[in-house]
């Protein structure tokens, strides 16, 4: 496309454990715009997951993980070195472009967006009192300040001065307590964030302070005040009309299309954003994708499979990052035969995660066995041993027989077919059982239906997708507990429900710490599903573009993107 023309007291010195493990990561999906805390109880159906680009909050499991801001393999060119908001892009300011995506907006409302895709893109139009940077760290938006008590039950919340919303009114005290009581269900007792439905009060102690109090401390809270504020009293109405104070404004929308945004000028943060406009195209399959990058029409595309990238290679930047989406076949256990553990664990034996990695993405993702980032380094534990990383296919025939299948079963395998890297690995897998008797075929679906029936209706036996993780290590795992409306594979253990409570209680890192890692071994040998890979995020740049970072949490940030020609 051408141009047209902080440091806190109390608990929060626990949080930086958390996110020093994701400190190391690089650019991905999942999104629910949630943290570890499930509350399962008083969650919504409504809630906030986040599938992801065919990664979910299900992923939002699209939307953390993440190396530095600037991972890349060598001999790859580097499009994600950008300059400051002051000095580097010197005179090239304006122009517009067209970002490619995989999957259509659920919702133009914050809070009640779902899909890590949806995360992704209004990431530039709205932002919470806190928000994630680059490097894996929380830094103020909204407020300029924050503390928390050392009991960690009361968040002080200083506002930044004269911070605007694109309407051009400036953001108030009266906007943050509405915007945290009604995400958090106070406001009509339909919470919409299952971890700040915690928030038992939003009191307004000046002008420029809000004192946030919550039932119960959770060293992980914090990371969920990245919920989106918004003007009091815009409720419904930000569905059709977005107003946030991010760098970008809400322009337009068209269903299956796309969505517009404008430069926002009253932008807090000097300097930013560069470009005039973004426009967030849809962009129908990868082999569309392909083309459209080929010929000019779109100017970035993320979540490449390896082939896509080698054709790429030369006409673009090829950048490459760790992402922050778990990838699996997720198995629906309360389906049989997946019912018995004995057919789950002879799946977990029969696939070969090397041959997917290498097949699908050049060897460049990390292979797991349970639902953790391994760059969450002091909470992950490695369980590639539990089934090997390579098939074992008599141990998988030897299980199939004493679960009552000695000629193996049918198997449908539900995939979102807008994602190429779930439809390849599909095909994998559909190889791979084979040869232990398993005959699965896949369904290939579009990803409003696969919210719709697969993740919300759970009327599938398997499916291929990413979930995505915040910058918090119990954002994956607390969607596991029995009870949880995010437990969309119905994954049910008495002693996983016991240890995560006893997780959330502990404010001590190291405890916690050990008891993530419980809860990581008691998915992995209850085979909830087969782990297979953190994928590698190898995202396609125009080499007229540059300014490009890759963060943690499943965003595309285009308020440092500028054009250098």
């Amino acid at each position: 496309m051408k141009r047209s023309f902080h440091g806190k007291k109390g608990l929060c010195v626990l949080l930086v454990t958390a996110l020093l493990g994701m400190a190391v990561l690089g650019g991905c999906a999942d999104g629910t715009g949630e943290s570890s805390e499930d509350n399962s109880s008083k969650e919504s159906t409504t809630e906030s997951t986040q599938p992801d680009s065919g990664q979910s909050d299900a992923f939002t499991e699209s939307n953390g993980s993440e190396e530095s801001t600037e991972v890349q393999e060598s001999g790859e060119e580097s499009g994600s070195e950008g300059g400051s908001a002051s000095g580097q892009a010197g005179d090239m300011y304006g122009g517009s472009i067209v970002v490619g995506v995989q999957q259509d907006i659920d919702s133009l409302d914050p809070h009640k967006a779902t899909a890590a895709g949806t995360s992704e893109i209004l990431f530039n139009v709205f932002e919470g009192l806190v928000k994630p940077d680059e490097n894996g760290n929380l830094i103020n938006a909204v407020a300029s300040d924050y503390t928390i008590s050392e009991d960690g039950l009361v968040y002080t919340f200083t506002l930044r001065e004269n911070v605007k919303f694109h309407n051009g009114n400036v953001v108030t005290a009266e906007d943050v307590k509405y915007s945290l009581e009604r995400v958090s269900g106070l406001l009509d007792g339909t919470p919409l964030s299952s971890t700040l439905n915690a928030i038992e009060s939003v009191d307004i102690i000046d002008e420029k302070t809000v004192q946030v109090t919550v039932g119960s401390a959770n060293t992980e809270l914090i990371y969920s005040f990245v919920a989106a504020i918004i003007p009091a009293g815009s409720g419904e109405g930000e569905a059709v009309d977005p107003i946030g104070t991010g760098p970008f404004s809400f322009v337009s929308y068209k269903p299956q299309e796309g969505i517009v945004l404008a430069k926002n000028p009253d932008y807090w943060q000097e300097g930013l954003p560069y470009l005039d406009q973004v426009e967030f195209k849809i962009s129908g399959s990868a082999d569309t994708a392909l083309l459209e990058l080929q010929g000019g029409t779109i100017d970035f595309y993320a979540y490449l499979t390896d082939s896509q990238a080698q054709a790429l290679q030369g006409s673009h930047q090829v950048v490459s990052s760790p992402s922050n989406a778990v990838q699996a076949l997720y198995l629906n256990n309360a389906v049989e035969p997946l019912n018995d553990v004995r057919v789950r664990q002879a799946i977990s034996y029969a696939i070969d995660k090397e041959e997917i990695n290498n097949f699908v993405g050049g060897g460049k993702g990390t292979l797991i066995s349970s639902a953790m980032l391994p760059t969450l380094k002091e909470n992950y534990v490695d369980l590639n041993d539990t089934y090997g990383t390579t098939a074992n296919v008599e141990k998988a025939k030897e299980l199939l027989a004493d679960a009552g299948y000695p000629d193996g079963f049918d198997l449908e395998i539900t995939v979102p077919s807008n994602y190429e890297i779930h439809m390849q690995t599909g095909e994998v897998v559909v190889e791979q059982l084979k040869a232990a008797g398993i005959r699965a075929t896949i369904k290939a679906v579009e990803w409003s239906t696969w919210l719709d029936e697969t993740y919300k209706g759970r009327q599938y036996e398997a499916t291929i997708v990413s979930l995505t993780c915040d910058m918090t290590p119990g954002y994956l795992m607390n969607r596991f507990q029995t009870d949880s409306k995010k437990n969309f594979i119905n994954f049910s253990s008495a002693e996983y429900d016991e240890v995560y409570t006893r997780t959330q209680a502990t404010l001590d890192p190291a405890e916690k710490a050990e008891c993530y890692k419980e809860l990581q071994k008691i998915l992995c040998d209850e085979a909830g599903s087969v782990f297979i890979q953190v994928a590698s995020n190898q995202t396609a740049i125009s080499k007229k573009l540059a300014g490009y970072k890759f963060y943690p949490v499943y965003v595309q940030d285009m308020s440092t993107v500028y054009f250098t020609e």
